[in-house]
């Protein structure tokens, strides 16, 4: 199974940084950081594959 990044996986839905934020209640600035894995903790990853409707060996998870 391919892995994609939480940055594909947004785009794959259609939504922009803000969206995201919007859904979660989180600044855009936040959703960059998940995106370039500067906090991208288990709960977080879990809240996104939720939004993004995939299951989370779907995400790829980047050093």
């Amino acid at each position: 199974m391919k892995r994609l990044s939480l940055a594909a996986l947004r785009v794959n839905r259609n939504m922009t940084q803000q969206d995201v934020a919007d859904r979660l209640g989180v600044s855009r600035q936040t959703v960059a950081q998940w995106e370039n894995n500067s906090i991208a903790k288990e709960l977080v990853i879990y809240a996104l594959a939720k939004l993004y409707e995939v299951e989370l060996d779907e995400i790829k998870i980047t050093a």
